[in-house]
């Protein structure tokens, strides 16, 4: 008889989700996936994944498990947190946390895990859907020395660097302080375009001296043609964006750390849900400029 390969567990095929595990499949990692849409585990089947049946089996078959969840509701439901089978779920296993929460609920996760037996790795991304497509993430690790050396590996597939931050919750809040680098320069862009709009300049001259000078990067090449074409079709929505720039303003509230630009593009960014964009692409944030300046015609 063969050897029994034990499969990866993945949960949670949204839009990064899906390319994740798409390359981890690609890469011949054995995966066991699992989404509440059904129809969304079909792309991972043609590659090769395993669809399982309910939640249950990933647990009863995987000693891995990658959560890829939009947030602690989301989590505290599959593990069944709080619940009898809590406990059952997570004994033994290794509970991989690659979305983004807040900081101190994935302190007390890493507790309640440990507590019953588990072991618990936070890695969180740096990257939207493109990346997450080309396997160009950034993997911000933490947690026990000895489970973080087990799950790296793993999310090779997936990111070209992984960066390990040390103790729990680290990973995450490290998240949080390169999204808002990602924030401010978002918003920098958009309101750039915005402005060379208003004074009639030609935006693909724009775009070209942005992108062809010392500021241009991986993100201003993606978002300003994106801008000049309002090309709002989604990399990154409003709304996931906005739930990010909360938990940084959270946190900076929580740690008493003045957030200048992030309470600005708090604030335009719940504008741009607002005028109802939150299913657009983050570059929509222009449309709450757009809003603000014929306020003031």
């Amino acid at each position: 008889m063969g050897e029994i390969v034990q499969p990866v567990g993945f949960i949670g095929l949204g839009s990064m989700g899906t390319p994740m595990a798409l390359n981890l499949a690609k890469a011949g990692t054995p995966l066991l996936v699992w989404n509440r849409s059904l129809r969304k585990t079909d792309a991972l089947a043609a590659a090769g994944a395993e669809s399982a049946r309910d939640v249950s089996e990933v647990f009863a078959r995987a000693q891995v498990i990658v959560l890829m969840l939009t947030d602690g509701d989301a989590i505290d439901e599959v593990l069944r947190r709080h619940q009898d089978e809590f406990v059952s779920r997570v004994r033994d296993r290794t509970i991989v946390h690659m979305g983004t929460t807040s900081p101190a609920y994935s302190r007390a996760l890493e507790a309640d895990i440990r507590s019953a037996g588990g072991h618990y790795v936070e890695a969180p991304v740096s990257g939207s859907r493109k990346p997450a497509e080309a396997g160009q993430l950034v993997g911000m690790l933490a947690g026990a020395t000895d489970a973080v050396a087990r799950v790296r590996p793993l999310l090779a597939p997936m990111c070209r660097e992984t960066i390990v931050c040390g103790a729990v919750p680290k990973a995450l809040v490290m998240k949080l302080a390169v999204n808002i680098f990602l924030l401010a320069t978002v918003t920098g862009l958009a309101e750039s375009v915005h402005f060379a709009e208003r004074y009639d300049l030609d935006l693909d001259q724009l775009a070209a001296a942005l992108n062809g000078g010392q500021m241009a990067s991986d993100i201003s090449r993606v978002k300003v043609p994106k801008l000049v074409q309002r090309d709002f079709s989604v990399h990154a929505a409003i709304a996931d964006v906005l739930k990010n720039n909360r938990l940084i303003f959270e946190a900076a509230r929580e740690a008493g750390i003045a957030s200048p630009l992030i309470e600005t593009c708090y604030a335009l960014y719940q504008e741009t849900l607002a005028l109802g964009h939150g299913g657009e692409d983050m570059v929509a944030v222009v449309k709450a400029m757009e809003a603000r300046t014929a306020a003031l015609a």
